[in-house]
């Protein structure tokens, strides 16, 4: 049960809150006023402020952002969410640079409202990460973290946060550089939730068009628009009861960042050809490899979508930046190999690790992964040294132009992709055809073309 402080001017506004909030088992007392407000918050200390954002006949918002910032000279702790039937972009901004843990418009929905305080109330009461705390033992034993490996401290600490705020319902967006695994940890995020047996819907907003983004995003009914053939469920129908995992936030266009901000405002949506409201129940995750910050000043990202989404933000490390998760990662990748290759002998010679750490890794764990995998596929031996590893990282292979997109030739690529399907599949050739989408006869003409052994 929360101790909730409400400041509204309109006695009605009060007791319509003071009920919600009864029946959410919070207990509430109110100020109609600021003066009366400062006076409470200096005799008590509440869980939360829910305040209006005006008090007279002046409907700027003035007087509640000058009310905010009194609020933090008393408490910079306590959460506050503006509420007001004047809203705009500017002020929600204003707000929020101030302090403001969120901006709801009036009339409000219950639900939403309700949401956001438990949130707030949520995050309020985390405990402060206590530096080298936690082992990596002690976090696995709470939560879990599947693939994400690494003893690192920097990576420690992230992993106790992501731990704790996952229990919440915030949005959260993740840093990184590309490669470092940002993926991984949005999944962590949702599998440790309650959203946990839900929906993870994974959307990169780089590869959508702005043409598009409505009937991905939102979906469309038949004969919305000329190849509307038939219906399509949009992505954030799809996550209800779920997370929505919004890759590459950074590459969104600012007219789809006007319509995103509107679902992760309000979160409901119209159907491309239908004028029926849809409502959804979701957490939204997003990443970027980018400096927000900076196109945010630089006018390429919405400031409003900008603190919608960062609610907890958490910065990946790069690789380089912990060596010491180099050989756990790799022998990682090893065990995996081995099944997949089936060459259970393969081991790690120890002056190969050292000579790993030593690497620059601009690629970040991808690009580990990817050499070992490479590695893996052309060694002889089951033992891979230094020059197996060296080999890969000085020439490169078709393989590893694959990923980057890198191939002089179309013919290259195919090359490689049945290649690695022979040894995946032990020359089967019905398997390998199949996993390339391929009939057997024309996998036999492209054996015979690129004088591939069987």
């Amino acid at each position: 049960m929360a101790h909730i402080l409400i400041i509204d001017d309109d006695s009605a506004i009060c007791a319509s809150l003071s009920l919600l909030l009864k029946q959410a088992d919070h207990e509430s007392f109110k100020a109609l006023d600021p003066e009366s407000a400062l006076q409470l918050l200096k005799d008590e200390t509440p869980d939360l402020v829910i305040m209006d954002m005006n008090y007279s006949r002046e409907t700027s918002g003035s007087e509640g952002l000058d009310l905010l910032n009194k609020i933090r000279t008393i408490s910079t702790h306590i959460p506050v969410i503006l509420i007001t039937a004047w809203g705009s972009i500017d002020l929600a901004v204003r707000g929020m640079r101030a302090g403001a843990f969120d901006f709801i418009n009036k009339p409000w929905d219950n639900t939403q409202l309700l949401r956001s305080i438990q949130i707030a109330l949520n995050l309020g009461i985390q405990p402060e990460y206590q530096p080298e705390s936690r082992t990596r033992k002690e976090l696995d034993e709470q939560y879990d973290f599947g693939e994400i490996i690494g003893e690192d401290p920097q990576l420690l600490k992230l992993l106790d946060t992501v731990g704790r705020v996952s229990a919440t319902d915030a949005a959260a967006l993740i840093l990184g550089d590309s490669g470092t695994g940002k993926e991984l940890i949005a999944e962590a995020i949702h599998a440790n939730s309650h959203r946990r047996d839900g929906p993870f819907i994974k959307v990169n907003l780089g590869g959508i068009s702005s043409s598009l983004f409505e009937s991905e995003m939102f979906g469309h009914k038949r004969g919305a628009f000329t190849d509307a053939k038939y219906d399509r469920v949009g992505r954030f129908e799809k996550a209800n009861n779920g997370t929505i995992f919004l890759d590459e936030i950074g590459d969104l266009d600012r007219s789809s960042q006007v319509k995103l901000m509107r679902v992760l405002q309000d979160c409901s949506f119209e159907v491309l050809g239908s004028s029926q409201t849809k409502r959804v129940d979701f957490r939204v995750i997003a990443a970027t490899n980018r400096d927000l910050d900076a196109m945010v000043a630089a006018g390429e990202f919405r400031e409003d979508l900008f603190y919608r989404i960062n609610l907890i933000t958490v910065h990946l490390p790069a690789l380089k930046d912990r060596p010491g998760d180099i050989p756990r990662l790799t022998q990682h990748y090893i065990e995996k190999l081995k099944i997949i290759y089936n060459r259970p002998e393969l081991s790690l010679d120890s002056a190969a690790i050292s000579w790993l750490q030593n690497l620059t890794w601009t690629g970040n764990v991808r690009e580990l992964r990817n050499l070992v995998e490479r590695t893996v596929l052309v060694s002889l031996g089951d033992q891979l040294g230094v020059k197996d590893f060296a080999a890969q990282v000085q020439q490169g292979t078709p393989g590893d132009r694959l990923e980057t997109g890198q191939f002089s030739t179309i013919e290259e690529m195919e090359i490689t992709m049945i290649r690695k399907a022979m040894i995946l599949h032990k020359k089967n050739i019905s398997k390998v055809a199949e996993s390339l989408g391929l009939s057997r006869a024309a996998l036999y003409r492209r054996l015979e073309k690129f004088e591939l052994d069987e």
